[in-house]
């Protein structure tokens, strides 16, 4: 079965807490989403309801991924509020519920994410990844490349430092799958 996408839903309580339910599901997995395990839905709701305030009131954009009538799969297109970065968004909190791994649904995601991305307009996305879950190579497999790293960035517990790796997909290539794609984009 395949995935089901929506693009900028109506954030209703019951969306909220399903997106804080899959959001804790996939942390207590051992997801990089922002969190490390284990973790509540209050402690999520720190991070999540200002997350959602910035797709409900502001310029970020929320990619669901729906298996069936379950929510499975998250992206986040972010903006980076900054004027000489009008032209790529930050993909974050990426998640897939941990029950569908294996599924194909990640990629399904991603490849979705760029599609979105590249109708309107984007030239690139950029996403950063928790080293030692061997997520790099997952991005590596959809095209991105690695631009550069933050040292031991992200502390996860006392002496387990990680490093941020930075990873980009440009847009502007040629391949066959963008032919096409200038049209749609909006000014």
């Amino acid at each position: 079965m395949s995935l089901r996408f929506i693009l900028d839903p109506e954030l209703t309580p019951e969306l909220r807490t399903a997106i804080v339910a899959l959001w804790v599901d996939v942390t207590n997995a051992g997801g990089a989403v922002g969190f490390v395990a284990p973790v509540t839905a209050e402690q999520v709701h720190t991070i999540a309801d200002p997350t959602l305030a910035g797709i409900a009131d502001g310029p970020d954009r929320l990619l669901l991924g729906y298996d069936g009538d379950r929510l499975v799969a998250m992206a986040i297109f972010t903006d980076p509020r900054f004027h000489l970065k009008p032209h790529l968004r930050v993909l974050t909190r990426v998640m897939v519920h941990p029950d569908t791994q294996g599924r194909g649904f990640g990629e399904a995601l991603m490849r979705e994410a760029e599609r979105i991305a590249r109708d309107l307009g984007l030239a690139a996305l950029h996403v950063t990844v928790r080293d030692g879950l061997g997520l790099d190579r997952f991005y590596r497999r959809l095209g991105y490349r690695e631009v550069g790293r933050w040292p031991a960035a992200l502390r996860v517990a006392p002496g387990d430092d990680r490093d941020e790796i930075l990873m980009w997909l440009d847009l502007t290539d040629a391949r066959p799958d963008a032919v096409g794609v200038a049209q749609h984009r909006e000014s």
